[in-house]
């Protein structure tokens, strides 16, 4: 999943062909790669190790809160460790996926300033005292093409409760669905973004439709692929998929940030860091059911929001 997530959000800049191939490849579910021919690309189910590249990436620091902002192409993750005094690391990673360095970066709480300093490509680390019940960490950012201030609200119930138990509750939930649908926003940066649609089914079944763009449907070892305005083109399906599975792999620094509604329905909002990818993660989680309705998740020039439903009821996934 990481190549094929890095090969797939580096293509976004270059056009309405290749944006359709990154919504494909995010889900583990190969896609059209030219607007004459459909070409088979390998699917796993199983993530690769990290790399000696992500093993250096800016990530969080182990039990640290974790949040996350988009500026254009770059995505700023702030980690606040609670204690005595408040652990703060802003992760800065640009679109090229490489920590941007050189930033001015300042931290404040309840009007306590530090300095943010570099802990490495991207990263950025100061402390400052803890208020008893601190609300808000304001973050200002310059360089880099950056010029922004952050004002993070911090949850009501601090420290955050950890949530791994609720998102392994919610992965094994998913895993065990028949069938779903959701609606994708996909974007490198405020420019470049597309809408798609998405049906999965137990154990190997997947289509979707590119507003405006691209569709495409695998069953087992089969798929169908059509262009804007094209035929349907088959061919061989070399790797099978498997459906439905949870968009993260592993999960990391999960707290529970708070309680909400999405859709009618009461949640809970969890935040995580998925080493594997690497990305960070704001879903939410059906209190009722363990369903997770909704997913942002943010990686290098990767800026993604999925709203789930159909549970059991989507749509059959047939050939065309």
């Amino acid at each position: 999943m990481i190549v094929r997530l890095l090969a797939g959000v580096a293509a976004v800049a270059v056009g309405v062909a290749a944006i359709a191939l990154v919504a494909v490849l995010v889900h583990d579910t190969p896609g059209p790669v030219a607007t004459t021919s459909a070409t088979t690309v390998p699917a796993a189910t199983t993530p690769a190790p990290p790399s000696r590249t992500s093993l250096r990436f800016p990530a969080p620091p182990p039990g640290a809160v974790v949040f996350t902002h988009q500026d254009v192409g770059t995505v700023l993750a702030l980690a606040v460790n609670p204690g005595r005094r408040l652990g703060l690391q802003v992760s800065a990673l640009g679109p090229s996926g490489k920590g941007t360095r050189g930033l001015e970066l300042s931290f404040t709480v309840a009007g306590r300033s530090a300095r943010g300093r570099p802990c490495g490509a991207g990263c950025y680390r100061a402390s400052v005292p803890a208020p008893a019940h601190p609300k808000v960490v304001v973050v200002r950012v310059r360089g880099g093409g950056l010029d922004t201030v952050w004002r993070q609200r911090l949850p009501a119930a601090w420290p955050a409760p950890a949530a791994s138990a609720l998102v392994a509750r919610a992965g094994d939930v998913w895993r065990s669905l028949h069938s779903l649908a959701f609606v994708e926003h996909l974007a490198s940066d405020p420019q470049h973004a597309i809408t798609s649609l998405w049906r999965v089914a137990s154990p190997d079944q997947a289509a979707y439709q590119i507003v405006g763009g691209y569709a495409g449907i695998v069953i087992g070892d089969r798929r169908w692929d059509r262009a804007p305005g094209g035929r349907w083109i088959e061919s061989e399906q070399a790797s099978p998929i498997t459906q439905p599975v949870p968009t993260w792999s592993a999960v990391r620094n999960a707290h529970l940030l708070g309680s909400g509604t999405v859709r009618g329905r009461p949640v809970w909002i969890v935040s995580f860091y998925d080493p594997s990818i690497p990305a960070w993660f704001k879903v939410a989680i059906e209190k009722a059911t363990s369903r997770t309705v909704n997913v942002g998740m943010m990686a290098t020039a990767h800026f993604m929001n999925d709203a789930y439903g159909a549970f059991d009821r989507a749509r059959p996934i047939t050939p065309p």
